[in-house]
């Protein structure tokens, strides 16, 4: 007896010390709600660049903001005051609505620099023929609705290089302007675009950006009826973590107070029920700190799963309380006779998820580390640990009777084998005729972001005017002078493909911000005073002006011709340096410029023509083929380690049963119910996602407990002990089929009906001697 105690004291001690370990863990991790967790570990070059573009571009880190509700004026005015205030917070590194502050800064540095920024000045074009023909482009341009404009720049700039630049500059679609700031289309809502300090990668930073601009709304919006309206890549983020760990949160409470009447109901006795949520904690918490060590963020997905977990793992308690009569001799019975049952079906499910752990996919490889690390704990506190907690006299309601009736319903369930076969014929059957539709392949499908939420975006970004960008030229060089050459090598070879209709324009980082061999090369171009005066002279000859208007110019030219070339700092202030910023980006020792590129009307880009007039050593990126290409590779890894997870429960249940027959009656069933549930949701139009597959895991792995049993002699309090188990399990998934998070829905709408299905083929498929 005294040996007993040392060995309950020790058990229990241990436990403690692991629950205390994982708990600090908990405490102190990371968690995310992005797509970063499903992207590869070594992608390719076009599939970096689109990563990069997730974690850490310059669209990952705007916050685009819209102000509804009141009148335009109010809207403006709450507009003016935000924008004022944000751009003094050290949480933004830019503030644009529009404002004259940041207009007149962009006018300035346009037409300041213009003979730097200007594509058109070359040395030919400051030859006395061409400043005559680019003088009389100009005095034609007087009568167009920019003759007014033109008329006051004329002195200054004769050659046009300002109005070129601003034709440049409003090509891209914009928002109105309203009582003095953005405005939507539809005049109904006043825009703002943040830019972040913090990564759109960083949860916790875009956070915190969210809440300042929240408050900043609260203060100056308090008396007015307007509302706040946020989007982007970050808001996106932090909605989704939030909306994940609300609905885990329900989801938990719910499953567990369910479970917890189901077993109220078989027990009848308190302690049961607070003792049998035991390895479901343990299990949960050892889980989450699992992955919070071995990959350093704990991903949404992975706390749904968790959630998730409390449907299999109540299971061992109930084996436990259920088959064992009572006293410590009955436990320990019940530990030689039931416990190698259940540890071969715990050894079943890692092996089945330990395919997972070579993933590519951090993901991927933390649901499988947290399946591992969740199963191995639960079903160890159940072994060495519950049954030292377990009160004296401790006896659950005698369920004998319930499981004779079920005795009769499990022997006759054999007799069903030909309507389980035509089942199966039927299953292959629909699956054949939707091969082609069975799964998503778009890494969309992955979006834990509500219909709601992407509808709201859509509307703002429209409002602003902004298109959605979806194919890019990136290029790339050991410093960002060498990027912004190549960019405007790039540009010469792209320019050719937009008068030919192919694209209908494209961006690049040396519009706003030339190379300085570029900057160098113009300047050159410019004269010295007293040839550009005599030139001058020359060129407006037949010319309805004289030389004398155009002072001016020569001392902008001269000025121009001897200043310091133009560097990043000098865009500071302006909206083009959240422009340069987004196409000019670092990676790791090199740096990329990236060219947007912008499809004709009604049309896609001809990838093809585009790729042909391109150097060997640039990319054509095509984002939306390239993001679908990801998770097409993804899903295709899944399914590859899900079939050698498979093919290692096989082995597994080979090395342990010795009997091929054997093996076939623990798979037989599982197979069946995968293969049912699997066209089921195709039947209803539910194409297949990563998680899906994932629930298919679980099938397996929980089924295979059910057909493990059913392999050996089942007896009344077993086969009791196995469907309470069940709807144990269906109660803790079957909820999760009710979430909006796509994964979560996905995870629900496999495993309880496929756990319901994998008990039903145990007993249709059970050898016909153990079946009686």
């Amino acid at each position: 007896m005294s040996r007993f105690l040392q060995s309950a004291r020790f058990a229990i001690a241990v436990w403690l010390a692991v629950l205390l370990a994982c708990a600090v863990v908990i405490v102190r991790g990371h968690y995310t709600a992005d797509l970063s967790a499903f992207l590869p570990r070594s992608p390719t070059s076009e599939q970096q660049f689109l990563i990069d573009q997730l974690r850490d571009g310059l669209a990952s880190r705007l916050i685009l903001v819209g102000i509804e509700g009141a009148d335009p004026a109010t809207r403006a005015r709450i507009s003016k005051e935000m924008a004022y205030r944000l751009r003094g917070n050290e949480a933004f590194a830019t503030v644009n609505n529009g404002e004259d502050i940041t207009a007149a800064r962009d006018r300035e540095y346009l037409f300041g620099n213009r003979y730097l920024l200007s594509p058109s000045v070359t040395p030919q074009r400051f030859t006395a023929e061409g400043l005559h023909q680019a003088i009389a482009d100009s005095i034609e341009q007087l009568a167009s609705p920019a003759g007014l404009l033109m008329k006051s720049l004329l002195p200054h700039d004769p050659t046009g290089e300002m109005m070129q630049l601003l034709d440049q500059m409003n090509s891209a679609g914009k928002p109105q302007i309203v009582d003095g700031a953005w405005a939507s289309q539809d005049g109904q809502t006043a825009l703002l675009l943040l830019q972040t300090h913090a990564a759109g990668s960083d949860t916790d930073g875009q956070q915190a950006a969210m809440q300042i601009v929240r408050d900043t709304f609260n203060e100056v919006a308090a008396t007015s009826a307007a509302q706040l309206r946020m989007t982007g890549p970050g808001v996106f983020s932090v909605l989704s973590r939030d909306s994940i760990k609300h609905q885990v949160r329900v989801i938990f409470i719910v499953s567990s107070v369910l479970i917890a009447l189901l077993l109220w109901a078989a027990y009848r006795y308190i302690a049961a029920l607070v003792l049998g949520f035991l390895p479901v904690a343990t299990g949960i918490v050892a889980g989450i700190a699992a992955v919070g060590l071995g990959f350093g963020v704990v991903h949404g997905v992975t706390l749904g799963f968790g959630t998730a977990l409390i449907g299999e793992a109540v299971d061992y308690s109930i084996y436990l309380f259920m088959q064992a009569e009572q006293g410590e001799a009955d436990r320990r019975d019940w530990m030689a006779r039931v416990w190698p049952t259940m540890r071969l079906g715990v050894f079943t499910s890692v092996f089945g998820f330990a395919a997972l752990l070579m993933s590519g996919f951090p993901g991927l490889a933390q649901l499988g580390l947290y399946s591992i690390a969740g199963l191995l704990a639960a079903a160890a506190m159940t072994r060495f640990v519950l049954p030292h907690l377990l009160p004296s006299g401790f006896k659950v309601r005698d369920v004998s009777s319930a499981g004779m009736h079920l005795a009769k319903f499990a022997a006759m369930a054999p007799r069903l084998r030909w309507l389980a076969a035509g089942l199966l014929v039927v299953a292959v059957a629909v699956l054949f005729l939707h091969r082609d539709h069975l799964w998503n392949r778009e890494l969309a499908a992955l979006s834990p972001v509500s219909a709601t939420d992407q509808a709201l975006d859509k509307r703002l970004r429209s409002g602003m005017g902004a298109p959605d960008v979806r194919y890019m030229v990136a290029v790339s060089s050991e410093s960002w002078q060498g990027a912004l050459q190549a960019s405007e090598q790039v540009a010469l070879t792209l320019q050719p493909l937009v008068e030919q209709g192919v694209l209908a324009a494209f961006e690049s980082p040396s519009r706003y911000l030339p190379s300085e061999a570029a900057q160098q090369a113009r300047q050159d171009s410019l004269p010295e005073p007293e040839i550009l005066k005599q030139r001058l002279g020359a060129a407006v000859q037949g010319l309805p002006v004289k030389a004398a208007l155009f002072e001016p110019f020569l001392e902008d030219v001269e000025a121009a011709r001897t200043r310091l070339l133009l560097q990043r700092s000098d865009l500071e202030g302006t909206a083009m340096a959240m422009a340069v910023d987004g196409m000019l980006v670092r990676r790791g020792a090199n740096w990329a410029a990236l060219l947007p590129l912008s499809a004709p009307e009604h049309g896609e880009i001809d990838a093809a023509k585009v790729k042909r007039v391109l150097p060997h050593d640039v990319f054509f990126i095509d984002l939306k083929h390239e993001s679908d290409k990801l998770y097409s590779g993804y899903l295709s890894e899944a399914i590859g380690l899900s079939l050698a997870g498979v093919g290692a429960i096989v082995a597994l249940l080979f090395a342990a049963l010795r009997s091929p027959r054997q093996v076939a009656a623990v798979i037989l069933p599982l197979g069946a119910a995968v293969l049912v549930v699997t066209a089921g949701l195709a039947l209803a139009g539910q194409q297949l996602i990563i998680l899906h597959l994932i629930g298919m895991l679980l099938i397996v792995a929980i089924g295979s407990n059910y057909a493990l049993f059913f392999n050996g002699t089942v007896t009344p309090r077993t086969l009791a002990s196995l469907v309470f188990a069940n709807a144990a399990t269906v109660l803790g998934f079957g909820l999760l089929a009710f979430s909006t998070v796509p994964v979560l829905r996905a995870m629900g709408m496999t495993v309880a009906p496929g756990v319901v299905l994998a008990l039903v083929f145990s007993a249709v498929f059970a050898r016909r001697d153990d079946a009686r």
